[in-house]
């Protein structure tokens, strides 16, 4: 094995082995500082002083409240490699959401940007612990004052990383992830050797995706794990993306949504997307229409659909760039196939396989499943069944191939008349009509059919959008009862910080008073 590859499964042998065989070599890269991998180890082991001189060791949990920043990643790694667990907050959650993560996290500090500081004072005092509240950089220049620490490593299996779901009711759940949940997929796929897992010195990772998600966080976590360097941007913008893919990005992650903006950014068709050799997207359904038209941008670029969640640490299927054209084919619309030490299946009610091509759940048994959610036992069972399948919520469909078909979220799903209609697949329907920009579908009371679909459309600048042709154009493409019956136009979509579509803010007004008895 060369010195670019190992097979390691904590960040802290990690860190000693680029420190080791990179130590010149970047790690992170943000507005203009740089920080190698030399820098990034010796610091770490200083981070590692500065916890425990506040009371916090292993098995305890810090909070990040910020942007996507180079001070997250140093804080998150040092703690990995000693077993005290990150727990990133979304930025643009609201006060209340706020104080609840950090209040059930138990965290004893919470690490903020100088932009943040009044809600994370704010959150920290609401909540029992009442956790010690530190400017991130502060706090990194004074680490660097400090001795380094000597500890105990943690352990493959040890937690490092706490991510909170967004659920659609209730509270959020953590999901809590270890050294071996983020690496031992990597190490399945590099002996695999698969192509995509291949990262070379001098390549670049673009951290654009917020980081209180696994597609923020995770990215962060491949960089490392890989040796490379992290760019680092605060928040995802079209123009960032450009000016990454320019300087050198190889390796990216983005949702459609911000795909969509990127491509039809008017620099999008002077740009040199040639150093761009791999884009994964995934987190919500692509439109083939865009896929297509993405891959007509970026013709050297190879295109990864990744399927995953918070629960498995991300990424447990891929459809490989073999199975994307500029024309379009049907594989286009799957997930791909479980990617090597994954397995997934698709299950019935019963909790037992169904045949290739009937809709059920989908389920996942990988060494990237979490444990469990955080002093959430009821809710951990409901999820990973006795045998370690995860439960995800989604409805699928496995075709001969191994390749899965994402319907939708089994809670999202229409029942009209009998009928199950999965929103995504009307999405894709109505996508390429030439008046929409955006369309979400969501389902609506109807005392006829108990629900009926309806589209939520967004149009493309200076277009009209005509109901009546928007249904006759699903309707040449989709069977009628998938039809939306009516269609709302909306200036803007509803999303979460991922960039996923809100469709139950879409639902709400229509439901307001009733007991949503179905979907």
């Amino acid at each position: 094995m060369s010195d670019a590859q190992h097979d390691y499964e904590t960040f802290d042998e990690i860190l000693h082995h680029w420190a080791k065989h990179r130590g010149d070599s970047t790690a992170f890269e943000q507005d203009g500082r740089t920080t190698t991998y030399a820098e990034f180890d010796d610091l770490s082991h200083r981070v590692i002083a500065l916890f425990a001189q506040h009371g916090v060791g292993k098995g305890d949990r810090i909070a990040w409240l910020g942007k996507n920043s180079d001070a997250y990643g140093i804080l998150t790694f040092a703690a990995a490699r000693v077993g005290v667990v990150m727990v990133p907050v979304g930025w643009r959650l609201a006060q209340p959401e706020i104080a609840y993560i950090i209040g059930d996290t138990g965290a004893k500090l919470v690490f903020v940007e100088d932009a943040f500081l009044d809600a994370a004072r704010t959150a920290s005092q609401s909540v029992a612990g009442k956790p010690e509240v530190i400017e991130a950089h502060a706090a990194l220049e004074q680490a660097r004052a400090l001795e380094p620490a000597s500890y105990d490593p943690a352990g493959p299996e040890e937690a490092v990383l706490q991510l909170y779901t967004s659920g659609t009711t209730g509270n959020p759940k953590g999901a809590v992830l270890s050294n071996a949940n983020l690496l031992r997929l990597r190490i399945e796929g590099n002996r695999a050797g698969l192509p995509w897992n291949e990262y070379r010195e001098g390549d670049a990772m673009l951290v654009a995706m917020p980081c209180a998600h696994i597609g923020g966080t995770g990215l962060y976590s491949i960089g490392i794990a890989n040796g490379i360097r992290c760019i680092v941007q605060a928040e995802f913008t079209p123009d960032g993306v450009l000016d990454a893919i320019e300087s050198g990005a190889t390796h990216m992650f983005i949702v459609p949504a911000a795909l969509q903006m990127v491509v039809q950014h008017p620099r999008a068709a002077k740009t040199d997307f040639s150093s761009l050799r791999y884009l994964m997207y995934g987190a919500a359904p692509m439109p083939l229409e865009l896929l297509k038209e993405a891959v007509r941008t970026m013709p050297t670029t190879g295109f990864l659909q990744a399927y995953g969640m918070t629960e498995t640490t991300g990424t447990i299927s891929l459809l490989p760039p073999d199975d994307h054209s500029t024309e379009g084919n049907t594989r286009m619309r799957s997930a791909g196939k479980a990617v090597p030490g994954a397995e997934i299946e698709v299950r019935g009610s019963d909790n037992k396989e169904l045949p290739y091509g009937e809709i059920g759940e989908v389920c996942v048994r990988s060494p990237s499943n979490t444990a469990g959610y955080w002093n959430l036992p009821d809710a951990t069972r409901d999820t990973i069944d006795e045998d370690g399948w995860l439960h995800t919520g989604d409805a699928g469909i496995m075709d001969e191939d191994g390749y899965v078909y994402i319907q939708d979220r089994i809670k999202d799903m229409i029942i009209t008349g009998g009928e199950n209609v999965y929103p995504a697949e009307v999405e894709s329907a109505i996508y390429g009509h030439p008046a929409i920009l955006e369309v979400a579908v969501i389902g609506v009371p109807s005392e006829k059919w108990g629900e009926e679909v309806k589209a939520c459309c967004v149009p493309k600048p200076g277009a009209t959008i005509d109901e009546a042709d928007v249904i006759a154009y699903a309707r040449e493409r989709i069977a009628a009862f998938k039809a939306p019956k009516t269609i709302d136009v909306i200036d803007e979509m509803p999303r979460n910080a991922t960039g996923k579509v809100l469709r139950r803010e879409l639902r709400a007004p229509y439901w307001e008073g009733r007991e949503r008895l179905v979907g």
